[in-house]
């Protein structure tokens, strides 16, 4: 399937995917829709049954009950609503006293959580890129801490390195805690179910996967969790867990691009793969030097995050840019300054050789087409930088 606009290649799905048309058609039949979803009538009714709707997709998609999911504003506000002490689950006699954050993780789940500084820790990365579990074995080893949240990516949005999730959890549920995984890269393009097995709580957004941008998730393992003190109050919305009238469309949209994923992800994975691999092969046979971030860890099957040693990620983005060609410098959220990966700085990688890092991600509308585009202008953006370089 081709790219949206024929004149670009669009490279940077991690940032955020094209809207999927099924995904436009419900967000704007959902727009017709008067109703509150909380009023009682017809038009409120209507509007409630929308939302439901999506609700149960979503919780399709995570392999759920319905009651488990809580709508919010995008993966930012969830993250923020999941990381705090008050989480409740049975068993849990006591607030969890601090929280592990693994060295690789969003900005909002660094910046986002309601645990002191003094009762926060990072966990280390491998060299590559994923978490180490015999260091968190040995953070979780201090039983007088008290009962311990892991916040872990299930997948890099940069790298696209795939954190042992299932293993690190069962080192945290040992230790009487509970596991937040940033799930937002893994839905759509890994089985969301599998990949994140053992997750107490799941962070989703739709705009990752061909949803609309502003319409997100707090996705429970079991009906039996709560959040426990949410960070929105006003009506009893969501379950109490998030004030608010729901925005009905955005939910919509969320709900088709869900059952989209849902029904495509093992085929997807297949095809995003193989251009994944295709892009690889022409970045290093313009570039044989090229270093691939991760390469040695499962990965997603769309994300590539590649450097040229001696070539910086903003010179090259720009480049690329100007030849058609859509890529990003490390997160989406942090490109904007190009500031040098505190990912790669994780996992150890030389501060030159982060500096140059870009990456490409895929997904529904990635066609070779945008390979070839790509590996065309990667080419001829090196041989201009290197005349130059030379000319100097």
């Amino acid at each position: 399937m081709a790219s949206q606009d024929h004149s670009r290649a669009y490279l940077d799905y991690n940032a955020t995917a094209p809207l999927r048309p099924e995904a436009r058609a419900a967000v704007l039949a959902a727009l017709d829709c008067v109703g509150n979803p909380s009023s009682i009538h017809a038009e409120g009714r209507a509007a409630r049954a929308i939302v439901e709707e999506a609700r149960r997709a979503v919780a399709a998609l995570a392999a759920v009950a319905p009651r488990c999911v809580v709508f919010t504003a995008g993966g930012t506000e969830a993250a923020n609503l999941a990381l705090t002490p008050a989480l409740a689950a049975p068993g849990l006699d006591r607030p969890l006293a601090r929280l592990i954050v693994g060295a690789g993780e969003h900005a909002c789940v660094l910046q986002g959580h309601r645990f002191a500084p003094e009762r926060t820790t990072l966990a280390p990365l491998r060299g590559d890129g994923r978490i180490d579990l015999e260091a968190l074995a040995a953070l979780l080893a201090a039983p007088e801490a008290g009962p311990p949240l892991l916040a872990l990516q299930g997948a890099n949005n940069e790298t696209g390195v795939i954190q042992p999730v299932a293993e690190a959890a069962a080192l945290v549920h040992a230790a009487g805690g509970l596991v937040v995984c940033d799930a937002v890269q893994l839905a759509g393009r890994a089985n969301l179910a599998a990949a994140a097995l053992g997750a107490d709580f799941l962070i989703l957004s739709a705009h990752k996967f061909g949803g609309p941008k502003g319409a997100g998730a707090l996705v429970a393992a079991r009906p039996e969790l709560s959040v426990g003190a949410p960070l929105l109050r006003g009506g009893g919305q969501e379950r109490g867990a998030r004030a608010g009238t729901e925005n009905v469309a955005a939910i919509a949209g969320f709900g088709a691009a869900a059952a989209l994923a849902a029904g495509e992800q093992a085929v997807e994975a297949v095809r995003l793969a193989g251009l994944r691999d295709a892009l690889a092969e022409r970045v290093r046979a313009a570039a044989p030097d090229a270093a691939i971030f991760g390469e040695a860890a499962p990965r997603l099957p769309n994300t590539l995050c590649v450097a040229v040693p001696g070539v910086p990620a903003a010179t090259l983005v720009i480049a690329l840019d100007l030849a058609g060609v859509a890529v990003s410098a490390g997160s989406a959220c942090s490109s904007g300054k190009v500031a040098r990966s505190h990912v790669l700085d994780a996992m150890g990688v030389e501060p030159d050789l982060a500096g140059g890092a870009i990456r490409l991600s895929l997904g529904w509308a990635s066609s070779e087409a945008d390979v070839a585009r790509l590996g065309e202008a990667f080419d001829a953006a090196l041989r201009r930088l290197r005349r130059r370089d030379g000319a100097a």
